[in-house]
């Protein structure tokens, strides 16, 4: 194990399991746990490895608490995810040839429009109206959805189950508990590639992100179960804090 204290294992253990519940409810979750790795000693060039293994974990736990709740069809999201990984490989590639930077001007314009719309409607997307579309129809609107949202993952990551989750309530008018079980299918896919270029890179401390893991999936579990019982109730705002986490975030690297 890394030579952490026992208070530094125990404040990261409550941070990661803090970033489970909010992460199953609303995405956003590296914003609470890659700062909670560097503030315990992690070293920097094992951090986003070693998050992404307990993130994959924690998120795998979600997914399925919300598959089984809401009776989800994997199969049905498969194609989506598949999307999503594709436009996260392109958007990564997009990065090594362009600075990201200007992405976060605009991130700082649209952060504070996606918390208004959530929290001024009152009834956000508590009603599932996806039946109004075929299969077909769903599908492409899914993958309407994840690619760009994919792309933009690959390329800058900050939010990605946020916009999802805010893409498939819009466009595809799943009722907001849907759209977040969706988001957390993508999210797996997308998390479990990035994991698969990490660890043959020697990039991940497997023991600290196995335990996190372990963690972080109770926080999942307590979150998804918290939006299966209350739906939008539960999920609406804390998907308002995650973008005002973010947009602060954003504003503090743009100025560093």
């Amino acid at each position: 194990m890394a030579c952490f204290s026992p208070l530094q294992w125990a404040a990261l253990s409550a941070l990661v399991f803090l970033a489970g519940v909010v992460d199953s409810l609303a995405g956003g979750g590296g914003l609470i746990t890659l700062p909670a790795y560097l503030a315990v000693g992690l070293p920097p060039s094992l951090v986003l490895g070693t998050n992404k293994l307990s993130s994959t974990i924690g998120t795998a736990a979600s997914t399925a608490n919300y598959a089984a709740g809401l009776g989800l069809k994997l199969r049905a999201l498969l194609p989506a995810a598949v999307v999503a990984v594709m436009g996260s490989v392109l958007g990564a590639r997009l990065a090594l040839n362009l600075d990201p930077g200007w992405i976060r001007p605009l991130l700082l314009a649209a952060l504070p429009l996606a918390a208004y719309s959530v929290l001024s409607e009152h009834r956000f997307a508590e009603d599932d109206r996806s039946g109004e579309f075929t299969p077909k129809e769903r599908l492409l609107r899914s993958a309407a959805v994840a690619l760009p949202v994919g792309v933009y993952d690959g390329f800058f990551g900050p939010g990605t189950g946020t916009f999802l989750a805010l893409g498939f309530s819009r466009l595809c008018r799943f009722d907001l508990l849907r759209a977040t079980a969706w988001a957390k299918l993508i999210n797996l896919a997308s998390n479990a590639a990035a994991l698969a270029a990490f660890l043959p890179a020697g990039a991940v401390h497997l023991k600290v992100g196995l335990a996190m893991g372990l963690v972080g999936a109770a926080g999942n579990i307590v979150g998804s179960s918290l939006g299966l019982k209350q739906g939008a109730q539960a999920i609406r705002p804390v998907i308002a804090l995650v973008c005002a986490g973010l947009f602060i975030k954003i504003l503090l690297d743009t100025k560093l």
